[in-house]
């Protein structure tokens, strides 16, 4: 178990002194990762956890002081360099889920709430991810910076990601120049949601768009497609339309290869109650492609449900009061990785949380979740 762990996280630096290593940093690992899939959330419940099951650990790892404290799986942590951290959390990924070449790859944000420390005036950390749904797995993550915002950490994340031939998924605040640009060089497309953070952009793509669906195209080359959905109680019709008779929105607006643009109408009907919203999108996509880009839109949001939800939910990361140090950022990887470990083993056709009850009751299992 531990060599195959530590196939990955070998090269990261330990960063304690010699004369206080009591523990070995690859047994500080295993331990956390196997205590997070089983169920742990806290360092108090890894303890716990290892503790309980010292005898099966015993024979995978060397524990030459025992079961380390949950003071020292926190300072060890905190003191982990993140960047170093999430280096060998993309090896590990990239061995277990393959490439996100060719793939849609859905970039978003999340706070784990809970990480503000008032005390130590440090606002909560705030994570942007890199979510294929098709590998079931986050590709990378990337920590805002405290003073800055999501604009910042896009492109880092960018960097890391494999884009030759994918599509990149962005909410409006990712809806920048360089970002696009970032994404053409890398060999990818982009679909961009288009809102009011583009000065004239939002208002010149809406009143475009509005006046040809009022008008029905007329004279303007376009795509069309529409999609309706029925469940619990509520009816969805989804419309989408697409053109790339924008060479004048090129003359304005000056975006590495804008292919097209689309408007997207979400008709929604519950209780008797009808409600619509229209949202719009900037692409590099050819425009005569509407029920691709509607498919991508809506495959965008997975990331909401299949990892924002998941950590939520069932691996409580919003309440989670780890704060010190790079302790809540690297934590927040470790349980990533965990939940990628989860949906890659498809042979137990249950939720994540059973699945992760299962581990901590099940050695094989736990082992088979591993790759062991």
């Amino acid at each position: 178990m531990a060599t195959t762990i530590w196939d990955h996280f070998w090269v990261l630096p330990d960063p304690r002194m010699d004369r206080t290593k009591l523990h070995k940093l690859e047994d500080i690992l295993t331990l956390t990762l196997c205590g997070i899939v089983c169920g742990a959330e806290t360092w108090v419940d890894i303890v716990e956890f290892a503790q309980a099951k010292e005898d099966f650990f015993g024979e995978f790892l060397e524990l030459p002081h025992g079961i380390p404290s949950h003071d020292t799986f926190g300072r060890v942590f905190a003191a982990l360099d993140p960047e170093r951290f999430e280096s060998c959390f993309q090896s590990w990924v990239r061995n277990l889920a393959g490439s996100s070449k060719g793939k849609l790859i859905a970039l978003d944000g999340k706070t784990v709430r809970r990480s503000l420390d008032r005390a130590g005036n440090k606002a909560a950390i705030h994570m942007v991810s890199a979510w294929v749904h098709e590998n079931r797995a986050v590709f990378g993550q990337v920590r805002v910076d405290d003073k800055s915002n999501e604009i910042t950490a896009i492109p880092k994340l960018l960097e890391m990601l494999n884009l030759k031939e994918a599509t990149v998924t962005i909410d409006a605040i990712g809806c920048q120049k360089d970002i696009a640009q970032k994404i053409v060089e890398g060999g990818g497309d982009y679909v961009l949601a288009v809102k009011g953070n583009q000065g004239t952009l939002h208002q010149d793509v809406q009143e475009f768009l509005d006046d040809a669906i009022a008008r029905d195209f007329r004279g303007v080359e376009h795509d069309y497609c529409e999609q309706t959905e029925k469940g619990h109680g509520r009816i969805e019709v989804r419309r989408t339309w697409t053109t790339d008779d924008i060479d004048w929105l090129r003359k304005r607006h000056d975006w590495a290869e804008m292919r097209s643009i689309a408007a997207i109408d979400a008709q929604r009907t519950l209780e008797g109650k009808t409600s619509t919203e229209r949202r719009y999108f900037l692409s590099s996509l050819p425009a005569r492609t509407a029920q691709r880009i509607a498919q991508i839109v809506r495959k965008h949001w997975r990331v909401e449900n299949e990892l924002h939800w998941c950590l939520d939910v069932c691996f409580g990361e919003d309440n989670s009061r780890v704060r010190i140090g790079h302790a809540a950022e690297n934590l927040s990887r470790v349980r990533r990785l965990a939940l990628t470990l989860l949906k890659q083993e498809t042979s137990a056709k249950i939720g994540i949380k059973a699945k992760r009850l299962k581990a901590g009751w099940n050695h094989k299992y736990l082992l088979k979740v591993l790759g062991i």
